[in-house]
């Protein structure tokens, strides 16, 4: 698992460095940090990299892995649950409930 996050980190990258238009949004990125889009309407979410160290957050990207795979053609990395069930994960690492 860690290998596949690593190649899908460098990706992620690597498209942010070739896009010129993506640049603008890449700037609001803080270093330790990376973006995701969650949910059908894509609301873009800036989380730190510390998260991937944590097994709830693994297990989330294990199970959009396993059913929807990482390559997504539309840019960024695309977490289909719903905002809120994202936002109670996220709040449940940040508060120390993992």
């Amino acid at each position: 698992m860690a290998g596949k996050l690593y190649q899908l980190m460098s990706r992620m990258n690597l498209a942010r460095n070739r896009s010129s238009s993506s640049s603008a949004s890449a700037v609001d990125v803080p270093r330790g940090h990376f973006a995701v889009y969650v949910g059908e309407s894509r609301k873009r979410f800036v989380i730190p990299t510390a998260y991937l160290k944590q097994p709830a957050f693994v297990l989330l990207l294990k199970r959009v892995e396993d059913e929807f795979g990482f390559d997504h053609r539309c840019g960024g990395l695309t977490i289909p649950c719903t905002e809120g069930d994202f936002t109670s994960i996220v709040y449940g690492m940040s508060s120390g409930d993992h």
